[in-house]
């Protein structure tokens, strides 16, 4: 029986909290297993809103599963090369934005699930599975078991059909962009209002109701954080490296600018 870890999974099934750290500046393949010190789950290598090839993605994905961290990827569209060349060089999990529509959200999972679960092409050597020559019908089951497949919920449509979308087979988190959300409802930034609190309200008790993982990013206040975990959020994406490295470097220089030299 081949079993493989993805440890963010391993978390949203026991239960507990699901931490993730996104990755827009690194490029070297140490980010992994310096987040994983740092005590994350998962990386969320983006691919929408930053330059990342594919080619950093995959050596950073294959180095994040060695340091015992989960790679996923937010691929840029809904063409499913996006999504199979991550998978085929090593990431765990995809993130789909701008997810609107249950036929849209299962088209994506199919592109992501070997059959009978979708219509993903096959392919050998995988860095999943160390690269070894298994069978076909074994390794597919314990790719298929162990991949993330994410969609973002980032406009009030897809927030009016939140519950066609988690009744999607093959869907696991259903991730609330809150910015972009936010934008669409014509209340940009505000990401503490009543009408937040109801979108997310709806979306967590789909997510019950059908066995989904709730999921929360763009809210990186800690005291929004408490009250939205509190509400049920589990999937969490914190921050990312370029927020962190600014407000370390901001405080330290604010800190070094205020001494008095003699």
């Amino acid at each position: 029986m081949i079993h493989i870890r993805n440890i963010a999974r391993e978390r949203l099934e026991a239960g507990e909290l699901a931490i993730g750290m996104g990755v827009r500046q690194a490029r070297s393949v140490d980010i992994g297993k310096i987040m994983k010190t740092c005590g994350y789950d998962w990386l969320f290598i983006d691919m929408e809103h930053g330059s990342m090839s594919v080619d950093d993605t995959v050596q950073i994905s294959i180095a994040a599963s060695d340091a015992g961290i989960t790679p996923i990827v937010r691929v840029p569209g809904f063409q499913h090369f996006h999504a199979t060349r991550v998978l085929d060089g090593g990431a765990l999990g995809v993130v789909f934005p701008h997810v609107d529509t249950a036929e849209t959200a299962n088209e994506l999972a199919n592109f992501c699930r070997y059959p009978p679960r979708g219509h993903r092409s096959v392919v050998g050597a995988l860095p999943q599975i160390d690269f070894r020559s298994l069978p076909v019908s074994e390794a597919a089951q314990a790719i298929n078991n162990a991949v993330l497949v994410v969609v973002m919920l980032e406009s009030p449509e897809a927030i009016e059909r939140v519950e066609e979308i988690a009744a999607v087979d093959g869907v696991d988190v259903l991730l609330v962009g809150t910015g972009d959300l936010c934008m669409e409802m014509g209340i940009p930034g505000q990401v503490d209002s009543p009408k937040v609190v109801q979108a997310y309200e709806k979306l967590i008790a789909a997510c019950h109701r059908n066995g989904k993982y709730p999921g929360l990013g763009g809210v990186y206040k800690p005291e929004l954080m408490e009250s939205y975990i509190g509400m049920g959020m589990r999937f969490i994406l914190s921050s990312n490296d370029l927020a962190m490295m600014m407000a370390a470097s901001t405080e330290r220089a604010s800190f070094l600018r205020g001494l008095s030299v003699s």
